[in-house]
């Protein structure tokens, strides 16, 4: 079934009932998107890049905040929003590289003994 129109919306269980929804989509998209960064950070773990790569942040920014606009959703909340994902994810591609570059020496050692 797909939600009302906000307009259509008599009732605030109508609207909650929206929004639970759009709630489940935002996670099932969310989870998409992780599923993309924990790929990613086992990709990075073989070359030069690390977790934190400014000009990509800044090139989702860019492109999230024009979506927004033409979408009529203020730009600064999405960047907002979108900041501490990255900065979330980031962190989470940090702590996974280093759990690795960890295992790795772990491994490196075993293998002189």
């Amino acid at each position: 079934m797909s939600p009302r129109d906000p307009k259509d919306c008599t009732e605030m269980s109508h609207v909650r009932d929206a929004i639970d929804g759009i709630d489940r989509q935002l996670v099932d998209l969310m989870a998409q998107r992780f599923g993309y960064v924990d790929r990613a950070w086992q990709i990075k773990q073989h070359g030069p890049e690390g977790a934190v790569v400014p000009w990509r942040i800044q090139q989702v920014i860019d492109r999230v905040r024009a979506h927004a606009d033409e979408r009529g959703l203020p730009p600064d909340l999405a960047e907002a929003m979108w900041r501490q994902m990255i900065g979330w994810f980031i962190q989470y591609e940090e702590e996974q590289l280093a759990q690795s570059s960890g295992q790795s020496a772990d491994m490196d050692d075993k293998t002189e003994c």
